[in-house]
């Protein structure tokens, strides 16, 4: 308390002794896999598809990474975290060279043209030089020249470059183009002497710079130097990670089965290390009912509450090859999952959810074959008559019946977050009995509001939890060692999963049975 000496009105600011506490993000993706350009082995957030274009590259044939993150944005994600594995900068991008007229000593100078970053993969980069013709009275001053430059793509010109000169100015063509194109660069030849481009038009080639083979360690990584997956453990917000490219790595011959186990278990180690976010795994293409099941049991044997098991693959649209390709679930599960936290809540079980984007499935089952699969934590992908295909399991690959359901998982993962982020205040705060009771207020308004908002089950607070914070859970030799224990119990509402309507006759006019 402040010492008054003087007389006057003074104006104090006091606690008013509960401090709220904000709900943490709940759907922040993770992805780990192969693009063709970007950063590698760097977390690197994006929020839409344009900006995974313009960092890591359109669509690559045998690779799954971009197919993931388009399926994630289409189908409500946000936020999202991408690790490119593979080799490191130095690849070459698409580029051509453009020859210009041979000048007074019989030289031919060029003109290097390369494709930026943005620019997207899988359609045809032209670059087109029109020649305007020479004003009289401009002498032999050939750098007075002015050409067009176009760059078209895809068959039609998306950006004119007019005026340009050789000759140092602002008109400059590598100063222009470079300034203003989204899509190219270019930059004289050292030793060049300034001279015209020759008119004509010329195509940007090379290949995707693609690494020639990955082994296991590259999707694992290491915590330490910041590599694969590892390398997520600097960043918080995650909640969910997939490695759908760990499947591209197996269809190659990169890894074999055991390869591909050891990457999953990694995964989920990952997980189940930082503790508040949840893995997605993808079981092996091309695999019937029966053969899933068995490489659930016998190949797949995890058990975990911090991984989920979703299959079949989904048939999608593949702009690199104008066809349609079969591509792992994980990023369009990961996708529903975020629609399903802004529509209703972490609390909802992200499951009878349209997939967006699946035209069809790699594998149609029945129910009867679905009874076989669920129980064993394999959340199924169906497809129903009129209702297009949807997501039709919420489990975990957990053996434990209280960690059964997706959503109980993942809305304590939610709840400790939350409460961790919004009592860091209590550190080094006295430790008495006014501390308890502010704790035990913060945290009830908290469970109070996600109870009003269906997370919690119970007709009153009541029910749906509890919070002990005083002298029986903090005695005096915990206070001495500077401890400060609150036990919170809560009610998780859990899916009807079994929906059953039981139906029988009655004599007309009888009275209903109570």
């Amino acid at each position: 308390m402040p010492t008054y000496l003087s007389p006057g009105v003074y104006v104090e600011e006091t606690d008013s002794g509960s401090r709220p506490i904000e709900g943490v993000g709940t759907a922040v993706a993770a992805f780990v896999g192969i693009a063709a350009r970007g950063p590698v082995n760097t977390p690197t957030l994006v929020s839409n598809w344009k900006q995974f274009v313009s960092t890591f590259g359109d669509f690559v044939p045998d690779a799954y990474l971009a197919h993931s993150v388009y399926g994630y944005f289409l189908n409500g994600g946000g936020n999202c975290y991408i690790v490119r594995v593979g080799q490191d900068a130095g690849e070459e991008p698409l580029r051509a060279q453009l020859t210009a007229r041979t000048d007074d000593k019989g030289t031919a100078p060029k003109y290097d043209i390369r494709a930026l970053p943005s620019a997207p993969l899988g359609e045809t980069i032209e670059v087109e030089i029109t020649e305007n013709p020479r004003p009289e009275g401009e002498g032999d001053a050939a750098a007075a020249e002015t050409f067009k430059l176009s760059v078209i793509r895809g068959g039609q010109p998306v950006e004119e470059f007019d005026g340009l000169t050789v000759a140092r100015g602002k008109q400059n063509a590598v100063t222009v183009v470079n300034a203003q194109s989204k899509l190219i660069s270019i930059s004289e030849v050292s030793g060049s002497p300034a001279v015209r481009p020759t008119g004509g038009r010329v195509a940007l080639t090379g290949e995707p710079p693609l690494p020639e083979r990955l082994a296991t360690s590259d999707y694992v990584g290491d915590s330490a130097d910041r590599t694969g997956f590892g390398g997520l453990e600097t960043i918080d917000e995650v909640t969910m990670v997939a490695v759908p490219d760990a499947m591209a790595a197996y269809q190659k011959g990169w890894i074999d089965a055991d390869g591909l186990k050891a990457v999953q278990l990694a995964l989920i180690a990952h997980c189940e290390l930082m503790g508040d976010r949840v893995a997605i795994i993808d079981p092996p293409p091309d695999l019937r009912p029966q053969q899933v099941l068995d490489w659930r049991k016998n190949g797949a044997g995890y058990d975990s509450k911090y991984a989920t098991l979703y299959w079949p693959w989904v048939k999608v649209a593949d702009p690199a090859t104008n066809s349609t390709i079969l591509v792992p679930p994980s990023g369009h599960i990961a996708g529903i999952w975020g629609r399903n936290d802004d529509t209703r809540g972490v609390h909802k079980a992200p499951a009878n959810e349209v997939i967006r984007g699946a035209i069809s499935l790699g594998c149609d089952i029945t129910s009867k074959e679905q009874e076989l699969l669920n129980p064993e934590g394999i959340n199924c992908i169906r497809s129903f008559s009129g209702r297009g295909i949807r997501v039709w399991g919420a489990r975990t690959l957990s053996s434990d019946p209280s960690w059964r359901y997706v959503n109980v998982r993942r809305l304590f993962n939610y709840l400790e977050e939350s409460i961790l982020g919004g009592t860091q205040w209590v550190v080094f705060e006295p430790n008495d009995d006014a501390l308890w009771a502010k704790i035990r207020r913060t945290i009830a308004s908290f469970l109070v509001n996600e109870w009003r908002k269906g997370a919690l089950f119970g007709l009153t607070p009541d029910e749906a939890f509890f919070v002990k914070c005083d002298r029986e859970t903090n005695p005096a030799e915990g206070i001495d060692a500077g401890q400060v224990v609150c036990e919170i119990g809560v009610a998780p509402v859990k899916p009807a999963e079994f929906v059953i309507f039981r139906l029988s006759q009655f004599s007309g006019g009888a009275a209903l049975a109570e």
